[in-house]
């Protein structure tokens, strides 16, 4: 990943992130400290303060890696000219694989989200323009497919990875998985026979 201005990341700043990556998804924000990232990343607090100013900013960094991973993965199912039901299908199951991987422990976005419930805080900032940003990607496909009532199925969709998510970290994962392509299936299907109807 490149900064804004073009060059690579310090490979610090990367230690810290990828770090931070580890320890807040398994185990939350709040219960992490600073002084853990810095340890576990061998850097010192100084280095640590350069590249973040404070704990929050590498909270919205990691969210907005967390962003980019699922953006390029979109980006790969969508590819030109795969039609629009074959790229949600895609999308599908790329967050199934992602249920079904060792470690899963269900949302990045939503977990962040309970912690910071202050609309105005940054971090709950960065899950709501990650949310948007998902529910627009899947509504201009679902629209590719039949413009006619996009939105509310493209929500629907939203709710079943929601679920599905959440589920996939407290039951048999392989079945959460089997149940959401099978609610993907059924809201694609649905959507496309209402261009005959």
């Amino acid at each position: 990943m490149r900064s804004e201005t073009g060059a690579r990341p310090s490979e610090a700043r990367e230690r810290l992130l990828a770090t931070a990556t580890r320890i807040f998804y398994a185990e939350g924000i709040h219960s992490v400290g600073v002084d853990r990232i810095i340890a576990e990343a061998k850097v010192t607090r100084a280095t640590f303060y350069r590249h973040f100013p404070g704990k929050e900013d590498l909270v919205v960094a990691y969210l907005q890696a967390a962003d980019q991973a699922i953006r390029d993965h979109v980006e790969t199912a969508s590819a030109a000219g795969r039609p629009a039901a074959d790229a949600l299908q895609a999308i599908a199951e790329s967050i199934a694989r992602d249920i079904q991987s060792a470690g899963f422990r269900g949302c990045a976005f939503l977990n962040a989200v309970a912690e910071y419930p202050d609309p105005d805080n940054a971090v709950h900032q960065a899950v709501l323009a990650h949310r948007q940003w998902f529910l627009e990607t899947i509504n201009a496909l679902l629209a590719d497919i039949q413009e006619s009532e996009a939105e509310p199925a493209a929500r629907h969709f939203v709710m079943l990875r929601d679920g599905a998510m959440a589920a996939g970290c407290l039951f048999d994962p392989v079945l959460i998985s089997e149940t959401f392509l099978r609610g993907v299936e059924g809201l694609i299907r649905t959507h496309a026979a209402r261009q005959s109807s």
